[in-house]
């Protein structure tokens, strides 16, 4: 019955254990990416086709990148520390 685990929660599957991901390529890729968006948008601005608003949002995405990338340094160090 599909009504068992929430009128009972003795019957329901134990919850899997969360897997840990390794953050570093994932901020590292978007970070990259957000660093060729500002290199393009610094190309049309120089040529006269793009905004400074531009430039602006694209460099705001790879310091954040950069930031998230400090973070998870520390992160994975405490994480490592702590043995888990």
């Amino acid at each position: 019955m599909k009504f068992a685990p929430i009128i009972d929660p003795a019957v329901r599957k134990p919850a899997p254990k969360p897997v840990r991901v390794d953050l570093r390529k994932v901020f590292g890729i978007g970070t990259g990416l957000w660093a060729v968006a500002l290199i393009i948008a610094l190309i049309l601005v120089a040529i006269g086709r793009g905004t400074e608003s531009l430039v602006i949002i694209c460099a705001s995405g790879v310091i954040i990148g950069l930031l998230l990338l400090i973070w998870e340094f520390f992160d994975r160090w405490d994480y490592r520390r702590l043995g888990l």
